[in-house]
Formats: C-alpha cells, structure tokens, sequence
C-alpha cells in the first residue's frame, strides 16, 4: 500500500476514481452526463481544482519557500533553485492558466461572461474576482515567469539582472497574494452572497 501512494500519478488516479465512484453512489450528482448542467459542474469542479493548485503555490512561495530561504544553508540551495522551484513554477503557471480557461468556459456556458467582464450589477463581484483573477495570471505568465527564468539560471543573465529579475518577480508575486485575497472574496460572495 505504501508503495501505492509513493506514486503522485496512482495517487491522482486514485482521487479521480473515487470522484467518480461518489457520482455514482450519489446517483449522478443530479444532472446527467452531457446535458449542460452536467458540464457545467464539470467545468467549476475543473476551475476550482485549477485554482486550488494556483492559489496554493502562490501561498506555498510567499509564505513558506521565500521567507525560508535565508534560513537554508548556502550549500542546499541549489536544490530549491535547481529542482523544487522550477517545477513548482511549472505547476504554478500551467494552474493559473487552467483556472482562467475554465473560469471563462463557465462564464461562457452560465452566459454571464460578457457582463462579469463589463461588471454589471448582478453579476459584478464575479466580474471583479475575473478581473482580479487576470491581472494575476497575466502577472504569472509576462512578470514572474520570465523574470524567475532569469533568476533560476533558465536564461543567461549577469548578476545584477538576476538580483533586479529576483526583486521584479518577488513584487509581482506579492501583488498577486494580496490580489488573492479579494479575488477569492469575490469568487465565493457571488454565489453565496448575491453581492
């Protein structure tokens, strides 16, 4: 069993199966496979795993790998610069783009994405968690990730670029945790609020 979960791929599967298993056993979550409700739920369960991901390793960079990195000796941090980094940059960036494909399939489909966007009254606290949730991810893919390519040695840079690169990318990253806040505000009041 143990060797099982050594697994992240059978370990993944495994959540996917008993997803489908609780359908099941719940008699379909009450939609039917294929009709528009079904896919619909399909597409924010998708937008929330997505977001889960993004949300959690933006948190996991600000709150935990960058204040620990002055207390890691010199001699193990090429570790976290070489390998625990850029695949949780990998990871990072991929989520904050699944989340914004889903999130603006579901507006598309619930027919509320035009008027999110234009933050009409009715719909304006999801209108603004998208808004917020784009700066972040355009934050994510044009401001952190080239400058964190920079910093991890992916791209050729002096040092002193790397230091400006380290800087531009923690502030963009910092932004986005503070924008999180709000945007998971908005995202949770429009259902659960009706603000």
């Amino acid at each position: 069993m143990t060797a099982f979960f050594q697994s992240l791929g059978k370990t993944v599967t495994a959540g996917v199966v008993l997803v489908v298993l609780l359908i099941l056993a719940t008699g379909g979550a009450g939609a039917k496979a294929g009709d528009h409700v079904w896919w619909a739920f399909v597409f924010r369960w998708l937008h929330v795993m997505s977001g889960v991901m993004w949300i959690g390793l933006l948190w996991y960079f600000n709150f935990v790998q960058t204040p620990s990195m002055p207390k890691i000796p010199d001699e193990h941090k090429p570790a976290i610069g070489k390998v625990i980094a850029p695949a949780a940059l990998f990871w990072f960036r991929w989520a904050a783009l699944a989340t914004v494909v889903t999130g603006l399939i579901l507006g598309g489909m619930n027919g509320y994405i035009v008027q999110a966007l234009m933050l009409t009254k009715g719909v304006h606290a999801i209108g603004i968690g998208m808004w917020l949730g784009l700066i972040m991810a355009f934050n994510v893919w044009f401001i952190i990730w080239p400058n964190q390519k920079k910093v991890l040695g992916i791209v050729q840079a002096s040092a002193e670029e790397k230091a400006a690169s380290a800087r531009t990318a923690g502030l963009a990253s910092r932004i986005n945790t503070m924008l999180s806040v709000p945007m998971l505000f908005c995202m949770v009041a429009q259902q659960n609020a009706g603000l």
